[in-house]
């Protein structure tokens, strides 16, 4: 009997790997010291690399199993990798905010004021709103927005790159 890749081997392996790249990264643009939006710009980075991440997942599970997958599969792999690395990424940020430096959240608060004044709205509905952005805008809500956000976002890179990167065994297609 062989041993056969599974969709879970290879998402565990893209997902660690794909977790440690975004600490490098977030460490470099926070060394870096550069303002918020800057900051959330070059976050849009994190994307591609995702779809690299994705992608080469994809052809290790074909290479590594019987050098097929289905759409299915392709989707599952991406969005347990985004998942894992999402799970990496939010355990992270929560530990560095926690512990090493919680300015991010201020930086964070001070941007969304900027943004409100911008829209020409008043102080007290910039405070009203400050008062319920408040509640999402703490160590423990980012892990849950990050973690929810590489899902979704990794669901549908995933789903768009399998399309691309399915490999229908002719054996079993009806």
């Amino acid at each position: 009997m062989e041993n056969k890749t599974t969709v879970s081997q290879i998402a565990l392996k893209y997902g660690l790997y794909l977790g440690l790249v975004f600490i490098i990264i977030s460490m470099i643009i926070e060394f870096m010291n550069l303002d918020m939006k800057t900051q959330q710009n070059l976050g849009y980075i994190n994307y591609a690399i995702a779809l690299v991440a994705i992608i080469l997942a994809h052809k290790a599970f074909k290479e590594n199993g019987d050098g097929f997958m289905t759409i299915g599969q392709g989707l599952g792999i991406g969005t347990l990798v985004s998942l894992i690395s999402g799970v990496i990424s939010a355990i992270f940020t929560y530990v560095y905010i926690k512990f090493v430096d919680d300015s991010i959240l201020a930086k964070i608060k001070d941007m969304q004021i900027e943004e409100m004044e911008k829209r020409g709205m008043s102080d007290a509905e910039i405070e009203q709103a400050m008062k319920i952005a408040g509640m999402f805008t703490s160590a423990e809500m980012m892990i849950v927005w990050i973690i929810v956000g590489m899902l979704f976002v990794g669901f549908i890179i995933s789903l768009i790159v399998s399309l691309f990167t399915k490999k229908v065994n002719p054996n079993f297609e009806l």
